[in-house]
């Protein structure tokens, strides 16, 4: 059995991580870290874990992950995760990190972006990509470490791909509208995720390309490329719990038939358990994809715009999250990638 732990595991992702790891057939929770409720059984803070999880909450002491975990997950804001990674990398112990201190390879883009100090050249260096659709499979088989994608992120650049890798549309002429539910704001009180705000109600956020995912996206699609990749990037909040929309739009270099391009996205998806690329002119729903690991897209040409319209959708906290997590982890042991994951979406 592996032996995980979990830091920040009383947070929206790791409650998700805790529920799928504590299903998984090849695990053991070893341990659940938080500082905020330190003491306390996770079925006292969620009861929902009862008579299946009633482990109690402890902090996340170096020591004590050295020694009791295999593999940890870390679940924290941005700038959290350095502190444990290196003497848990040099204690030969892998690491999943679910926030963004490892993501962005270049660190003028992190110190930009996220106004912190990058993490030292060093450890950036082991640190790969986890989105084995986009390429980085065997790569995650070979780490100890993981830069665990963004929501928003995962479900733009699964929709990008083909498209890029068949160089069939323009590169300087790529819009991503996204739209999340709540819980991708993090169990946190902020005002405008309380009920009277977001109920009834429907917003655009940090507008103006200045959301922290918009040079992740570009990153990823610039590597498929290998040219810069400028893209237009807005994201909105909606009154659901969990789920996210995006609606990516793309100039084609030529005229395409919407069978040549549906086709051309099938045929590079289809080895792939977690992506279902809708048939026809079918459109993808948040309630298609909530509680599992998969990835929906539908694609549209509209012949009078010359556009390629494509349509991700995936839940924000699984495959945006904890579900990509625990594929990766899958990878880094040598397990079927889909194990522990392969739950049908929660409908209605």
């Amino acid at each position: 059995m592996i032996k995980v732990g979990i830091i920040g595991a009383t947070g929206y992702t790791g409650v998700e991580l805790t529920r799928l790891l504590h299903l998984h057939p090849q695990v053991k929770i070893t341990h659940l870290g938080t500082e905020s409720y330190t003491g306390q059984s996770i079925s006292e803070i969620y009861p929902h874990f009862q008579k299946h999880v009633e482990d109690k909450c402890i902090s996340s002491e170096i020591e004590t992950l050295i020694a009791n975990c295999d593999v940890v997950f870390i679940a924290l804001p941005h700038g959290k995760a350095l502190f444990y990674v290196e003497p848990l990398l040099a204690a030969g112990k892998k690491i999943i990190d679910l926030g963004a201190d490892f993501r962005l390879r270049n660190p003028e883009d992190y110190q930009q972006w996220y106004e912190q100090e990058p993490a030292p050249a060093e450890l950036q260096s082991k640190a790969v990509y986890g989105l084995a659709e986009a390429g980085y499979r065997e790569a995650i088989k070979h780490t100890a470490l993981i830069a665990n994608p963004g929501c928003y992120p995962t479900a733009s650049i699964l929709a990008a791909i083909p498209a890029f890798n068949a160089e069939i549309v323009l590169l300087d002429d790529c819009i991503f509208d996204a739209k999340s539910g709540i819980s991708g704001a993090g169990r946190s009180l902020q005002l405008r995720t309380h009920f009277c705000e977001i109920s009834d109600n429907f917003l655009a956020y940090q507008v103006a390309g200045i959301h922290r995912h918009t040079p992740e996206i570009e990153q990823e699609l610039t590597a498929v490329t290998q040219h810069p990749v400028t893209i237009q990037f807005t994201p909105h909040l909606i009154p659901v719990v969990r789920g996210l929309y995006v609606t990516a739009y793309f100039k084609l270099k030529n005229n395409l038939s919407q069978t040549a391009v549906h086709e051309l996205y099938q045929q590079f998806y289809q080895d792939e358990r977690f992506i279902r690329v809708r048939k026809g002119k079918e459109i993808p729903e948040i309630k298609h994809v909530r509680g599992s690991n998969y990835c929906d897209l539908s694609v549209h040409v509209d012949p009078r715009t010359q556009r390629l319209i494509v349509i991700s959708v995936i839940d924000n906290l699984i495959k945006g999250a904890a579900g990509q997590a625990i594929q990766n982890m899958n990878l880094m042991f040598q397990l079927p990638e889909e194990m522990g994951l392969e739950a049908m979406s929660q409908y209605p």
